[in-house]
């Protein structure tokens, strides 16, 4: 797999990103919402077995190509399983031109500050080892905040970027995801704290280095171009958060350079009963729209 091909797709191709990498606590959501309850399934292995079963129907359908969904974000298992005999990523990138991301983060911490820190990561580097031997590109972690308050998001950003370098050192592309809950009351106000603390450390990057960031549709259309214009961003992508599709793809629309990285904004619609003929048809439909609202910008 090639690196340099990833990367120039990753920073120009149009498109957007399909996150795939529901975890443990989400994925009983991910199947309900896919029209199968819990009561279908027994135990772990099972559960893992039939989202699998999912994303992999997704990701063999003719709609889902690299002429508009350029990357991928998978689930720990799911890099490790195979579709048709093949390894995962490596299927999405020789098959499907779809460039491979990994999801590293083990979940987050308690709140504290008005944030949700992540996990500590054990195993870090021997996964991310792992991963670059099984063609994954780049990884994703995710934490949350709640509130605008300048020490929690101080100290998200600053553990986004410390756990980044790490990765960056494994030889991955890191995308860095604090993400703002859409619900709060001080939305805005938490993202100009964000993107002030962003913007200090990308400052602070050695010269040529890039970093990929994933953050909330902000509440102030633009509100994220300088961060998408600094040298040291590759790409900044966007979160569906809770909206549904249709909305978050017309605020999508209304920032230039944004790109989205949506999972329910993808699989929105999508059901185990649907014929092959219907499954492909609604999951082409969204992929066109989610693809039209991320160029619009």
């Amino acid at each position: 797999m090639s690196n340099d091909a990833m990367a120039k797709q990753m920073a120009n191709k149009d498109g957007f990103i399909a996150a795939l990498d529901q975890s443990g606590g989400s994925t009983p959501k991910a199947l309900r919402l896919y029209g199968i309850e819990e009561d279908a399934y027994s135990g772990d292995e099972e559960m893992y077995g039939l989202i699998h079963e999912m994303r992999a129907r997704i990701i063999k359908s003719p709609a889902f190509s690299g002429d508009k969904v350029i990357g991928a974000i998978l689930f720990e298992r799911t890099m490790d399983a195979d579709i048709d005999g093949t390894p995962t990523a490596e299927y999405l990138w020789e098959t499907c031109s779809v460039v491979p991301f990994l999801k590293v983060d083990k979940g987050l911490c308690e709140p504290s500050d008005g944030v949700k820190l992540m996990k500590a990561i054990p195993g870090l580097d021997a996964l991310c080892a792992r991963a670059k031997g099984k063609g994954i590109y780049g990884t994703k972690m995710r934490s949350v905040i709640d509130a605008a308050n300048a020490a929690g998001i101080d100290a998200i950003v600053a553990q986004q970027f410390e756990v980044g370098r790490q990765i960056k050192a494994a030889g991955l592309m890191p995308i860095l995801e604090p993400e703002v809950t859409i619900t709060i009351d001080d939305k805005a106000e938490a993202e100009a704290i964000l993107r002030e603390q962003i913007l200090k450390h990308l400052d602070a990057l050695p010269e040529g280095e890039q970093v990929m960031l994933k953050l909330s549709l902000p509440s102030e259309d633009n509100f994220f171009k300088p961060l998408i214009d600094h040298p040291k961003v590759m790409r900044v992508v966007a979160l569906s958060g809770g909206y549904s599709r249709d909305e978050a793809n017309a605020l999508l629309a209304r920032n230039e350079g944004l790109i989205a990285s949506f999972s329910r904004g993808l699989t929105e619609g999508l059901s185990a009963q649907q014929s092959d003929e219907e499954f492909n048809a609604m999951l082409g439909d969204a992929i066109d729209s989610i693809y039209q609202a991320s160029k619009a910008g």
